[in-house]
């Protein structure tokens, strides 16, 4: 398989979470508010459009690959960051039974390892470039 074709494959499997979950966010931002009102960051409303404006036209570059060296270091910040903020404690929810707050923290505990992992798939993006297949490599080209 060639270069281009893998850095294509790439971009658009690492695209599709960050524009899906913008389009989310834009759409009903209240989860995300909350989330963000429960780590006691200020103007959580806010905060959750901007998350969703991010994360919707960042998606959008990887996928079309423009910018792809700025944006894969944007991403990867993002991912530590959400990942550090949102997934790294312990969640307690009153009222809840121990069992389902033991499966929730598991998978707590994995979407930080998910934040992580795939800042690193940016990172190696934003080293690399997107490819001859992108609109970075047509604007070097002209």
């Amino acid at each position: 398989m060639s270069t281009n074709l893998t850095l294509l494959i790439a971009r658009i499997l690492l695209s599709f979470m960050f524009i899906m979950s913008g389009f989310g966010k834009l759409a009903d931002p209240a989860a995300t508010a909350g989330m963000i009102s429960g780590a006691g960051l200020p103007a959580a409303s806010l905060l959750a459009y901007l998350a969703g404006a991010f994360e919707l036209i960042a998606g959008l570059a990887v996928l079309v690959g423009f910018q792809t060296k700025i944006v894969g270091w944007a991403l990867a910040a993002f991912c530590i960051f959400t990942g550090a903020v949102f997934h790294s404690g312990t969640v307690a929810i009153d009222g809840w039974p121990e069992a389902a707050l033991g499966w929730i923290n598991t998978l707590n505990m994995i979407m930080m390892m998910k934040n992580f992992t795939l800042a690193g798939g940016y990172i190696l993006l934003a080293t690399t470039g997107a490819g001859a297949w992108s609109i970075d490599a047509r604007r070097k080209a002209a």
